[in-house]
């Protein structure tokens, strides 16, 4: 039954539990706190006591030498889901009551949890929008080689557009074309040629390192290296989208 959920019954090993980050062990604290809402006091609204979940009651099954230990941690879970807006202040009630949040009643199972975890790696805000909305989803359900794949998908597009190439044209060699150092239209002739070599080099090496193995074969990549790489072909599409509106000044 969901009212008998604990801490303890989740992670009966205790050196495993202090072995947790606060964002691993947040997620624990979240599922009991949610366990409890059935037996709950009529009108509480949701209401939950800190200090009756951050209590020798809560650890009494494990060995008392950890139990300083683990309610140490659980405080540091519970100030994780604080700062993450998943548990707030009871409106009207003493600092220890808390409700669970809009945003934490959406996360309903573990899989919820690290999708919202996930989701915090790569900041949606920083992102150029059409990564935002084409490569974010792909990136938070963890599908890591093609969300990377489809962001440099995304840069090749808008490239082969923005230089009025043909569809023909892809991969490195667009990107030769589109940053020729002589006659590429997206080439900047007011920067030294050094430089415009090394925009070329940028993109040609960024579709081909990222893009291009993606198109032929499964990639292993995990999650911090596919948030470097997003992050990448969005700098990227600023770029092209920089010297378009410099382009429509002229």
């Amino acid at each position: 039954m969901a009212g008998e959920l604990s801490v303890h019954s989740l992670i009966p090993n205790p050196e495993h539990l202090l072995a947790l980050e606060p964002e691993e062990l947040a997620g624990v604290v979240l599922e009991c706190l949610k366990a409890q809402g059935p037996n709950l006091p009529r009108g509480s609204e949701n209401n939950l006591n800190r200090n009756n979940f951050i209590h020798a009651q809560t650890v009494q099954a494990y060995p008392s030498q950890h139990h300083q230990a683990i309610l140490k941690a659980l405080s540091e879970a519970w100030g994780w889901l604080e700062f993450e807006g998943l548990l707030a202040h009871s409106p009207g009630e003493t600092e220890s009551w808390f409700f669970i949040t809009r945003r934490g009643e959406r996360i309903k199972t573990s899989t919820d949890f690290k999708i919202f975890q996930q989701a915090k790696l790569l900041p949606k805000d920083l992102l150029h929008s059409m990564i935002a909305q084409k490569v974010w989803p792909l990136f938070i359900r963890g599908e890591y080689d093609t969300a990377v794949f489809q962001a440099f998908k995304e840069v090749e597009v808008v490239v082969r557009a923005a230089g009025n190439f043909a569809p023909t044209d892809i991969g490195t060699d667009l990107m030769r074309k589109a940053f020729d150092v002589q006659s590429g239209p997206l080439s900047n002739s007011a920067d030294p040629k050094a430089e415009r070599q090394s925009l070329s080099d940028l993109f040609a090496g960024a579709i081909g390192s990222y893009k291009n193995p993606s198109s032929h074969r499964h990639v292993a990549i995990d999650p911090s290296e596919a948030v470097e790489m997003i992050l990448l072909a969005s700098h990227l599409l600023k770029i092209v989208d920089s010297r378009m509106s410099a382009s429509a000044l002229l």
